[in-house]
């Protein structure tokens, strides 16, 4: 658990001392709780319907600290892009919104796909090896897919929701 607590941590500095900002890092971090929830129901729901049985071990929990570092890559551009536009082209809170998304959908979509398309092999092709990392595949695969959807449907509205409150101090 320790472990968990201090990747976070670095992880949010390390955005705090990018974006000279304490709030945005928390914007781009509500994606880690989701693509956690996600990646357990993605095993849950593997594990169910006797697709394989795949422990809750050690090995499958380091899919988490994997994870950590991946589903906040696509926040980021969102957030990122809808400052930039925000500030420097003097756009509205709903047009930077709007010209982020529609900038960056593509690479999210992108990079998302080409992940779970590398990780699917391990997740669900039997081999050599697989069945020890299998667990940290799924995690992985369901947690950016979760994280995902989440970034082009909830981070835009927390996000706007945050930015207005923010310009109504």
């Amino acid at each position: 658990m320790e472990n968990y607590l201090l990747a976070v941590a670095i992880v949010y500095l390390l955005m705090v001392a990018i974006f000279a900002h304490w709030g945005h890092p928390l914007l781009i971090m509500t994606t880690i709780p989701m693509g956690i929830s996600a990646g357990i129901a993605g095993l849950a729901l593997l594990n169910g319907i006797g697709l394989f049985q795949q422990p809750f071990d050690m090995i499958t929990m380091l899919g988490f600290l994997i994870l950590m570092g991946t589903v906040i890559n696509n926040p980021i551009l969102v957030v990122e892009r809808t400052l930039f536009l925000k500030k420097q082209q003097h756009c509205s809170v709903q047009d930077a919104l709007s010209g982020a998304l529609k900038s960056r959908i593509r690479p999210i979509a992108i990079t998302t796909v080409t992940t779970l398309c590398g990780i699917a092999p391990l997740v669900f092709i039997p081999g050599e090896g697989t069945e020890l990392y299998r667990g940290v595949g799924t995690i992985v695969m369901f947690g950016l897919m979760g994280a995902a959807i989440v970034t082009v449907t909830t981070l835009p509205a927390l996000t706007a929701l945050f930015l207005r409150s923010k310009l109504s101090k």
